[in-house]
């Protein structure tokens, strides 16, 4: 057996045995995994439905068109790009569009919750782009919309970002489109994360009020790895080329070829999200992330959770994402408002539910890790009896065990 081999069903034993809790990552079913790796991946087909560069594309043609067809009815939107091959570079066809090279854009600050293609300094949309950025209020956490539409009219973004990546709350898309309005500005709502809860009704709609969507396809919409660009009635109607122009800067703009096993998987995805089940599934994950964020002593609106771990020591959202690693739980290291340390040393932890949901986790499950939580950072935190520490070093050990036993009664799509 290859090698390769060896090390996928090392990585299926890790994810089998362990709570994955990074809020981006999810399991996707059977079906999505078998599109994605079907056939379609032998077939190349640059261009766009009914406008291809190369022959046989017939039946590529109505895969596509059937997953711009389901993306539209479950969105509620004009039209439907789906071939970014991911997130960013979806992002990235869109700024470079609306703004243009040069161009002012306005979104929320990297250690604010933003995401790095909304300008931070160490994307390429913080170098091509003159990025202006909001935050939050350092008090609530929350996007103060008196600021950003003071920064707003002082700066005239050609385009502004509503979107997060590290942001627990919901988002007031009502009051973005009015600043847009009022200073002329494309509004583009970045719904990567909470996809899955918009399109079960579990978080304000955006279509009414912005003109462009982008979002991943993965993270709560359980799909695979992939983007889509959609536009609003609002987007047409303030230019009626606008899905033109966005298709034309995927491909050929950024893109060759769109990769059809990856559209036929996102297709399967959005017949997923249709079934009434799906809802029941987006209900239980704000449950669960609802708990979970009770028993951590933080809020949360949404499926994710961010936690402030300055009390702890300095940078510890370094060292509680290796410790809670050792005893099988995955979180990822993060920045928090106000961040003191570096984004590389922050002090906070992002985490979410929607994997541990997929899997058929509930409330209990979620009090049973909020507390296991509770004892790794707790055993990690910076004190001056250090001893007392290294005294609780076999309680991670047992809470290993207990995490271990924890996994092995749920079940992964695609892995039993």
């Amino acid at each position: 057996m290859s090698k390769v081999f060896d090390l996928i069903e090392k990585e299926k034993h890790r994810q089998k045995f362990g709570l994955e809790m990074i809020p981006s990552e999810n399991y996707t079913s059977e079906n999505v995994m078998a599109a994605n790796g079907s056939i379609l991946t032998n077939k190349y087909s640059e261009g766009h439905p009914g406008q291809r560069y190369y022959g046989g594309n017939e039946i590529i043609d109505e895969i596509e068109r059937y997953a711009q067809d389901l993306a539209n009815k479950l969105f509620k939107t004009e039209h439907a790009i789906v071939q970014p091959h991911s997130g960013s570079p979806a992002n990235l066809a869109v700024a470079l569009e609306l703004a243009g090279p040069g161009g002012v854009t306005l979104g929320l600050d990297l250690v604010a919750g933003g995401h790095l293609t909304h300008g931070a300094v160490a994307s390429w949309t913080g170098k091509l782009f003159d990025a202006k950025t909001y935050g939050v209020n350092q008090e609530t956490g929350r996007i103060d919309l008196e600021e950003v539409r003071k920064i707003a009219r002082e700066v005239k973004p050609k385009m502004i970002w509503v979107g997060t990546t590290a942001y627990p709350y919901q988002l007031d898309y009502k009051g973005f489109g009015e600043i847009a309005d009022e200073v002329g500005a494309f509004l583009v709502a970045d719904t990567s994360h909470i996809s899955g809860l918009i399109v079960t009704g579990l978080h304000p709609d955006p279509v009414p009020y912005v003109h462009v969507i982008t979002t991943t396809t993965h993270k709560t919409l359980r799909g695979p790895r992939g983007a889509i660009i959609l536009i609003t009635k609002k987007g047409l109607e303030k230019d009626p080329d606008l899905a033109k122009r966005l298709e034309k800067s995927v491909m050929p703009g950024l893109q060759g070829g769109p990769h059809d096993h990856q559209t036929a998987a996102i297709a399967i995805a959005l017949e997923e999200a249709m079934d009434p089940s799906f809802k029941d599934y987006t209900e239980q994950v704000i449950k669960n992330t609802k708990i979970l964020a009770e028993e951590l002593g933080c809020e949360s609106e949404t499926h994710l959770i961010l936690k402030d771990l300055k009390e702890y020591g300095f940078g510890m959202g370094y060292q509680a994402q290796f410790a809670l690693e050792e005893v099988g739980i995955t979180v990822n290291r993060n920045t928090v408002p106000g961040e003191e340390a570096s984004a590389f040393y922050p002090s906070g932890i992002r985490l979410g539910t929607p994997a541990l949901t997929t899997r058929g986790m509930g409330i209990k499950e979620m009090r049973q890790i909020g507390d296991w939580m509770h004892v790794v950072v707790e055993v990690i935190r910076d004190r001056e009896d250090r001893l007392e520490g290294l005294y609780q070093i076999k309680r991670l050990r047992e809470i290993a065990g207990e995490v271990r036993k924890m996994a092995k009664g749920f079940p992964v799509p695609g892995m039993e």
